[in-house]
């Protein structure tokens, strides 16, 4: 059996087109925008031509995606883990979250969880170990360590919206 294939096409203006044929000849296509959005398409076994069905994507939700599809030791989003049983992770606030524009200190993430935020990604700067009057804005990236259980309740109080 042949490695899978595939081909990127620049769209000027767009982004990346990104195209896969697979073991049983069907053409998959993922154009990733220049805004972060993601259009995935499948195209008909009968004419690799033409469209069957197409989604579009959000870039929080094509990173779920990929989540799904490699395994979670692999995950983009689960930094690591390791013996004692913690986790690190990034949890990303919306726009729409409730927590857009207030103060890290506000959350009581580590009292309500145990876990803790050690760092937060805004566009391209990082802020390491934030402190609790740090300001929260929608499209910050939050590096959550903690128990299992303590980060997906962070992640539940960081999806409040």
């Amino acid at each position: 059996m042949s490695a899978p294939r595939l081909r990127a096409t620049p769209l000027p203006g767009i982004g990346v087109q990104y195209d896969l044929v697979t073991r049983e000849q069907r053409h998959l296509s993922v154009v990733a925008h220049r805004d972060g959005t993601r259009t995935l398409s499948v195209y008909r076994s009968d004419d690799p031509d033409s469209c069957a069905h197409s989604l579009r994507l959000t870039g929080s939700e094509a990173d779920s995606l990929v989540d799904a599809l490699m395994p979670a030791h692999h995950s983009a989003n689960l930094l690591h883990t390791t013996d004692l049983g913690l986790v690190a992770e990034r949890i990303e606030i919306a726009a729409t979250s409730h927590w857009n524009g207030r103060l890290l200190g506000e959350t009581r993430m580590r009292t309500e969880t145990g876990a803790s935020i050690v760092a937060v990604l805004r566009r391209a700067d990082a802020v390491p170990s934030p402190t609790p009057d740090f300001r929260l804005a929608g499209g910050d990236t939050l590096i959550v360590i903690g128990t299992r259980e303590g980060v997906d309740a962070a992640a539940a109080i960081l999806g409040r919206e």
